[in-house]
């Protein structure tokens, strides 16, 4: 009798990948880093377990949107009051916080419960070319 294997957490192992995002469209971007981060790219990939890697995303200012996205797409926050609805377009999000843009798009791409919480834990977003993680010593993606 076969039995089908189940990773556990403590058995998976976990790298570092640095994925630079100058002049990549935003959607793709955040596709291939939700990819790396749901661990979809390793043969032990189960929908139930987090068996990512971590990732860090370079350059998250020189991100671009095509089309006319940058004027026409918004990003909506509510306060919880009545009222309390903001919007800001793409274009302005990308314009004074590139890594939240990153993020939002990122976040819409995992699971919407504790586990996608947690995959999105093990993502570090910065608008230029300088990160603190040398120590981990992060692999290249390419894609």
């Amino acid at each position: 009798m076969r039995t089908t294997y189940m990773p556990k957490a403590g058995e998976i192992e976990r790298k570092w990948y640095i994925v630079d995002a100058a002049g990549k469209p935003l959607g793709r971007l955040a596709t291939e880093v939700a990819r790396i981060l749901r661990g979809k790219h390793k043969p032990i990939y189960t929908p139930s377990v987090d068996t990512g890697d971590h990732v860090i995303v370079i350059n998250a200012s020189d991100v671009v949107l095509t089309g006319k996205k940058a004027e026409q797409k918004f990003h909506y926050r509510h306060s919880g009051y009545a009222g309390g609805i903001k919007k800001v377009s793409y274009g302005t999000l990308l314009a004074t916080k590139p890594d939240r843009a990153v993020m939002l798009a990122v976040k819409g791409m995992l699971p919407h419960n504790r586990l996608g919480r947690a995959m999105l834990k093990k993502v570090r977003i910065y608008g230029g070319s300088e990160h603190p993680h040398e120590a981990q010593q992060p692999e290249v993606w390419e894609f």
